[in-house]
């Protein structure tokens, strides 16, 4: 018998194709598991409504289900609860820091633009820093430098 936290367990192994180190868990955007005897529901919410990863996602969750032997697998993207960088899991927010992304500070609905300005640098933590670029690599990250360590690096952007 499948259950919800088999199925957690076994979707730990995706990884967000853009940081790889970041499982869907981790990143919080698997919202919902249903299990109905050999089928598997599970409902996803993108942290961008036009991620170009989507597809990938969804073709990573149906493969790692089907390999740990369930049979039908069903993936439903939806916006039905918005994502937000709030729902990366501690593991997560660790995984982004080791990889070198500075994770997003936790923030109540309204994102102070003092969270933006001075991200903690994952290379040495300080907080004398400088935002150069809203525009990342990718939708979700900013450019920052480092005035102490010298680094410039990319904090996964609070939404």
């Amino acid at each position: 018998m499948v259950t919800e936290e088999n199925v957690k367990e076994w979707l730990d192994e995706v990884k967000d194709p853009e940081i790889p180190v970041l499982s869907l868990i981790d990143l919080g955007v698997i919202t919902k598991i249903d299990i109905h005897e050999s089928l598997v529901k599970v409902a996803m919410t993108p942290t961008f409504v036009g991620c170009p990863a989507i597809d990938y996602m969804k073709n990573d969750i149906v493969e790692v289900l089907q390999k740990h032997g369930v049979k039908e697998v069903e993936v439903d993207v939806n916006f039905e609860q918005s994502w937000n960088s709030n729902k990366i899991t501690q593991k997560g927010r660790k995984a982004l820091k080791e990889f070198g992304l500075a994770p997003p500070p936790k923030h109540v609905l309204i994102v102070d633009l003092d969270i933006l300005e001075h991200v903690q640098c994952p290379n040495c933590n300080s907080t004398n820093t400088e935002l150069k670029s809203p525009f990342g690599p990718t939708a979700c990250r900013s450019i920052h430098h480092c005035f102490d360590c010298k680094e410039t690096f990319e904090q996964f952007k609070p939404l």
